[in-house]
């Protein structure tokens, strides 16, 4: 995420920007334009937020949006930075969008409800029109996190806007993050925008049994890039903090605008809670320490008590416990355990058996064989693990074998262990994990068959 910047408590609220500071002296260009990506960062979803409620059409909003940016980042280095750089951005970008509204009005057919809307936004002289814009801030974000998230859009176009509208990273940082061609990222968010657009999506946060199926799309998608962060797919790195730090985010402003919906606190607890363990996922070197093996004194414990509080609020509003919160409270019984022997795994057991039931699939079916191994021996998780052999969801899945071959090496069963931990090193593309993984298998062949 970009540097920390110190903005007053009304950023972003405020009326009009405010008046520039005096011109840049011992502040360089490159201080200010870390002050605008900065800014950006965390202001950029509320600007596009409230341009879309205007314009009623995202693309459009992120235009404007993005020239409001090009434009500090023109005059900032010569005026100064404002006194409220979100306001400012904020103001400029109204502007702009007004404009656009005023040309549609001169342009296009005035059908009768748009030209209410548009008549209403031009009252340049109503002293409430600031406030009117800026009153449903929470509102509009909201819109925007399930207009991102519709799932009208693939898995790969929602996961690519919602890091740009509301995350505020570029298209290369997202390339970056995803080891994909910024190409391919560019093109996937330009064909989201125009699939909303072409698909009508209206800007609106949906209702009753409609929420329900859209928070679903919602908490995928903030669940889709912390994984990502926390276990990185490819690459030199074991996590990508960034990502996670930009989901967790993410859910907790969702947690904030719908704080009545259980399974957002669920899904925050469990990203607070695994969050936690971060600094002692690696060693100095950078190598992956597996849960077990790892240092809980560096366990950060604010982060685990937001996760419980998070978790405690799940339980609290009823309805019982999704698969997310569910999945929470199985963190839950890592981080209570001070050391690794007083994990009640009997627990984590039961609790993925509910999560089997509830959210049936192979990879919860793979961690529950785990869960089991831990509770009641190796030969039963390796049972549960067998079955999936044939599973084609899981016929490229590098942890299946890696699974397996732990359980086969707890067995005595080395030779056999070696070839399951080989074979995962072979399907990941983690470079750090499948250094781990040859260790385990060399490690295999390095004892003495009992």
């Amino acid at each position: 995420m970009g540097e920390e910047l110190s903005l007053p408590a009304s950023a972003g609220h405020g009326r009009g920007g405010g008046t520039a500071r005096r011109a840049p002296g011992l502040m360089n260009q490159q201080g200010i334009h870390r002050a605008i990506e900065a800014v950006w960062r965390i202001e950029s979803a509320k600007i596009i937020a409230v341009l879309a409620r205007m314009l009623r059409d995202v693309g459009q909003a992120e235009e404007i949006a993005q020239d409001a940016l090009v434009s500090a980042l023109e005059r900032w280095p010569d005026s100064g930075t404002p006194d409220n750089p979100a306001g400012w951005l904020m103001t400029v970008a109204k502007n702009r969008a007004l404009d656009l509204l005023r040309h549609r009005k001169l342009t296009q057919d005035k059908e009768t409800e748009l030209t209410y809307e548009i008549e209403g936004l031009l009252q340049d002289a109503a002293p409430d029109l600031e406030r009117a814009l800026d009153d449903n801030i929470g509102d509009d974000l909201l819109r925007l996190v399930f207009v991102a998230c519709h799932p009208v859009l693939s898995t790969e176009g929602r996961v690519a806007l919602t890091l740009r509208l509301l995350g505020g990273l570029t298209t290369e940082e997202i390339a970056r993050a995803f080891f994909v061609p910024e190409a391919t990222v560019a093109q996937r968010i330009v064909r989201a925008k125009r699939t909303l657009a072409e698909a009508k999506v209206p800007f609106e946060a949906p209702r009753g049994r409609e929420l329900v199926e859209r928070l679903a799309s919602v908490l995928q998608v903030i669940y889709l890039i912390y994984n990502e962060g926390y276990s990185a797919s490819a690459g030199a790195d074991w996590m990508r903090p960034a990502l996670c730090e930009e989901a967790l985010r993410l859910g907790r402003v969702l947690a904030e605008l719908a704080p009545q919906e259980p399974e957002v606190h669920g899904l925050v607890a469990l990203m607070e809670i695994q969050s936690s363990r971060a600094r002692a996922r690696t060693d100095a070197r950078g190598a992956p320490v597996l849960l077990l093996e790892q240092d809980r004194s560096r366990w950060d414990q604010l982060l685990i008590r937001r996760g419980l509080a998070a978790l405690a609020r799940a339980e609290q509003i009823g309805q019982g416990l999704g698969p997310y919160a569910l999945q929470a409270a199985i963190a839950a019984c890592h981080a209570r355990a001070r050391r690794a022997e007083d994990t009640d795994w009997g627990r984590i057991a039961a609790l993925y058996d509910g999560l089997a039931q509830l959210a049936p699939s192979p990879v919860v079916e793979l961690n529950r064989a785990v869960a089991l191994s831990m509770a009641f021996g190796p030969e039963t998780g390796l049972e549960v693990a067998d079955a999936l052999l044939d599973e084609p969801a899981l016929r490229n899945y590098h942890l299946l074998p890696s699974v397996r071959g732990d359980f086969l090496f707890k067995l005595g069963r080395k030779a056999e262990a070696r070839a399951e931990f080989e074979r995962a090193a072979a399907m990941t593309q983690n470079e750090r994990e499948r250094d781990l993984l040859l260790t385990r298998a060399a490690a295999c062949a390095e004892l003495p068959a009992p």
